[in-house]
Order: structure tokens, then C-alpha cells, then sequence
């Protein structure tokens, strides 16, 4: 992860059972998409969560494009 956007994203098995936060605080990755999913601004998030940072936000979304990128989907149940 050379990308400073990626750099914001940390693996800290002692912080949310090792799943990927920002910056080490306590805010997962999953738990920024769901706000932006739900509709929320990037802004209202801001306001709402003052130890954020626009670059915070920008990196949950750069990671979970990389996390999406996948050569083939193969079906396994029905």
C-alpha cells in the first residue's frame, strides 16, 4: 500500500479485531461505507465524526475499489 490515501487505511489486530480502520482509530472501513451508503455526505460525516478527515473518507473508497477489483467471479452454491 504505497498510495498515502492507503496509508490512512491500518490493520491493528487490538483495534476492532484486526478489520482494516482508519488511521488505527476505531472507525472500520465498512462502517464509513455504510454511512455513505445510507446517504450520508461526506461532509455530514465530517461533522459528525470531527477526528475524520476528508482523506479518511477518500481512502475507505480507494481501498474498497482495490478490494473490488477481481479477474472472475465463479458461482459456488446454488
Amino acid at each position: 500500500m504505497a498510495d498515502p490515501y492507503l496509508q490512512r487505511i491500518t490493520l491493528d489486530s487490538d483495534i476492532c479485531h484486526g478489520k482494516p480502520c482508519i488511521r488505527g482509530l476505531r472507525y472500520p472501513v465498512e462502517f464509513i461505507l455504510e454511512l455513505l451508503s445510507s446517504g450520508m455526505t461526506m461532509e455530514e460525516i465530517l461533522a459528525d465524526y470531527e477526528d475524520l478527515e476528508i482523506e479518511d473518507i477518500q481512502a475507505v473508497l480507494m481501498f474498497a475499489a482495490r478490494l473490488s477489483k477481481v479477474k472472475s467471479i465463479h458461482k459456488i452454491a446454488s
